[in-house]
């Protein structure tokens, strides 16, 4: 049961930032705000790793090195297709495309959910991809659609990557999650000479979207070392679910039928994952 109420949790903070993010992409170089969010959210990272306490492998470190390259590039494709605004085709191709591999992945851990845990990670994957719907403006291009897949596969081999993580690692494997990432994006940022520096309305978005990531990253990564990989990472995968309400309470706007059927979906898989 707590494992999934830290998923559900992981899935609230990772939507919200991902509406942040979005926003901020849409006012800036996606690059340089995935940048810019990851080092306004090391206080979080550093308050976690002071709340809870972990003695960690040099292999849960890796494990958080590798993945952190997997997830910076995620973010990155998902901040610049995001931008695009065609949100009801990139949100439900990212989330199902990063709930299958880690679901995938999880059922060849020596832990094995039961049947109607598992059931409800199907759920949670139809609940993504109806949650998700909206209304569809212009013709989508090929690209954006590799955007999204590309993205979501990203955010697979993360959730599956850091899901390895030993319980006592504590959250210390993020340390070594965000020193790749922000490593790896200064280069790329130095590689293709691109400005630093962003408008001022761009910073609340960017600190907001790198605070509340790094939040939904412990949250994940302590459900992950206490739950089974297949059931946690298909509940954190409903994270479009909290951007649909977030919009719909800062953007006004209205729920459709099949997004409503959605959310009805989403508590079903919480239910049948906690049984």
């Amino acid at each position: 049961m707590f494992p999934i109420v830290l998923a559900g949790l992981s899935a609230l903070a990772f939507g919200t930032s991902d509406f942040s993010g979005g926003k901020a992409s849409q006012r800036a170089n996606p690059l340089t705000v995935t940048v810019i969010s990851q080092l306004l959210g090391l206080p979080v990272l550093a308050v976690a790793l002071l709340v809870v306490p972990g003695t960690p492998h040099l292999a849960d470190l890796g494990w958080g090195l590798v993945a952190g390259t997997a997830g910076f590039g995620g973010v990155v494709l998902l901040y610049r297709a995001l931008a695009s605004g065609a949100m009801a085709v990139v949100a439900p191709v990212t989330a199902v495309t990063a709930a299958l591999i880690p679901i995938i992945a999880g059922l060849f851990t020596p832990r094995t959910p039961g049947a109607l845990a598992l059931a409800g990670a199907a759920v949670a994957v139809l609940a993504i991809a109806l949650v998700s719907v909206g209304p569809r403006t212009g013709r989508v291009s090929p690209r954006l659609v590799a955007l999204a897949l590309t993205a979501g596969a990203l955010f697979g081999f993360f959730f599956a990557l850091l899901g390895q993580a030993s319980e006592t690692a504590g959250l210390w494997p993020l340390l070594t999650v965000r020193i790749s990432s922000i490593g790896l994006g200064v280069a790329v940022m130095l590689a293709t000479r691109t400005a630093f520096r962003t408008p001022r309305t761009v910073l609340p978005w960017a600190a907001a979207a790198g605070m509340l990531d790094m939040a939904a990253n412990a949250l994940f990564l302590a459900a992950a070392t206490r739950g089974h990989l297949s059931v946690v990472a298909a509940i954190t995968a409903l994270y479009p679910a909290s951007t649909v309400l977030l919009a719909l309470a800062v953007d006004r706007e209205r729920l459709r039928p099949l997004q409503i059927a959605g959310l009805g979906l989403a508590a079903t898989a919480l239910v049948l994952a906690t049984t």
